[in-house]
């Protein structure tokens, strides 16, 4: 199948749209070689999808706007006006077109998620260097083939949630470091219980919620609407459906829980010590869902074969809720403890393991980033899995090795959904 797809992509790619015939995507090393990069040198990248959050990336230290791409001409405009008026900026509709570039080295998506896994995957079999924005991917099947396209290609894969390597986390108080160390430690015991709710220091943003009445709308002149929903199903425009206010239709994101699931879920995964596998059980307390609009829910659960858990509370019912509680203590947000001189038992034992947390470093020197394809994959899953069991309002079991649900077919078709055509990868 794999073959298949692989095939029919290529076919596209050389055959569709006839502007674009004559371009295919060219690893950097066949258009010359990698060039060296002294320790000095900037970096050069190209931003794909520039209506929000894309612009906020122009200028990160050690790297150089070369390129923007997006499939509104008003996001396009707005992008040069805040570089400046361009300063020999290229710009595309295309993204297809940009990877091509010899002078770019790092592509970063910031376009609906629906778009992550195939631009990723396309960028990383051009030669580039992927910085993604979250979630890694909108569904389990575009996760794994975007793990092998980076790694087959030797890429560096940056997604952009940084809370497991820097920054006050939430509620908390603190980084996830001291959180890290603390589970390391023992003193809370084990199995541990995490809840992430509004009494911990989080907010699931329900405002993401869909629409059920839309109507068609004409599409604005400045917009590609087929290519903006490019793998997604065609469905007519509405304004609601696009920009700000996509994250509430499940054929582009998941709402509240696809919006900040991985912010909150990746450290949990970092500091359990679960990077590498993925729960064994989801269960959902939650209204029925429509099929085309996210809605809200309650609780979802989440439990790994050890017996942790990992508990989202949608609805703010654990009003007393410890943040990580164990069967020895338990940890509260602004790091306080119901273990007695906390610090001074958790200075005699050893920090965490460093992390590579600097992208551009991490590039120059090829260095495995901290928070990666392989991890991200895994807490995206656990996003992924949760959205599956809202969509068919019904528990699931999951089999981590395989990355497939155990005895339930309506789920496993979720973790491949078929991409509109001629769209593949």
């Amino acid at each position: 199948m794999k073959s298949k797809q692989n095939n029919s992509r290529r076919l596209f790619l050389k055959n569709s749209l006839g502007t674009l015939a004559a371009f295919t995507i060219v690893p950097r090393h066949v258009l010359g070689g990698p060039r060296y990069l002294a320790p000095s040198d900037t970096l050069t990248k190209a931003v794909i999808g520039v209506g929000g959050m894309g612009r906020n990336h122009f200028a990160y230290a050690g790297t150089k706007t070369v390129a923007i791409c997006d499939v509104d001409t008003r996001h396009i405009q707005l992008a040069l006006d805040e570089l400046g008026g361009g300063n020999g900026v290229k710009t595309f509709k295309d993204y297809r077109e940009l990877i091509t570039l010899p002078e770019v080295d790092i592509v970063h998506i910031a376009t609906p998620p629906h778009w992550h896994g195939i631009i990723a995957a396309d960028a990383a079999r051009a030669g580039k260097d992927i910085w993604c924005e979250k979630p890694m991917t909108r569904t389990i099947g575009e996760g794994k083939r975007l793990v092998e396209a980076v790694q087959q290609n030797g890429r560096i894969f940056r997604l952009n949630t940084w809370f497991r390597f820097s920054d006050n986390f939430y509620g908390m108080g603190t980084p996830v470091k001291p959180i890290k160390k603390l589970v390391e430690s023992g003193l809370l015991g084990w199995p541990l219980k995490v809840t992430v709710s509004k009494h911990t220091g989080f907010d699931w943003k329900f405002y993401w919620v869909g629409k059920t009445d839309l109507q068609p709308q004409p599409v604005p002149a400045e917009l590609d609407y087929n290519m903006w929903l490019g793998p997604a199903p065609h469905k007519p425009y509405n304004a609601h459906r696009v920009h700000t206010t996509f994250r509430g239709y499940w054929d582009y994101d998941g709402g509240g829980l696809g919006d900040m699931g991985q912010h909150y879920i990746d450290p949990i995964q970092y500091f359990l010590g679960k990077d590498d596998t993925s729960p064994v059980l989801v269960e959902v307390d939650a209204p029925q869902q429509h099929d085309d609009a996210v809605g809200t829910w309650r609780k979802i659960t989440y439990t790994y074969e050890d017996g942790c858990q990992i508990i989202l509370d949608g609805a703010g019912t654990e009003e007393h809720a410890a943040y990580i509680e164990g069967p020895k203590g338990k940890l509260y947000p602004g790091f306080r403890s119901d273990i007695p001189n906390l610090e001074r038992k958790l200075a005699a034992f050893p920090n965490p393991l460093p992390q590579v947390t600097d992208f551009v470093e991490a590039v120059k020197n090829r260095k495995t980033f901290a928070l990666n394809e392989a991890n991200g994959h895994r807490s995206a899953t656990i996003v992924n899995m949760g959205k599956i069991a809202l969509q068919l309002g019904r528990s699931l079991r999951y089999e981590p090795v395989k990355q497939e649900f155990i005895n339930d077919e309506g789920a496993n078709r979720l973790l491949n959904p078929p991409l509109r055509e001629p769209w593949f990868m």
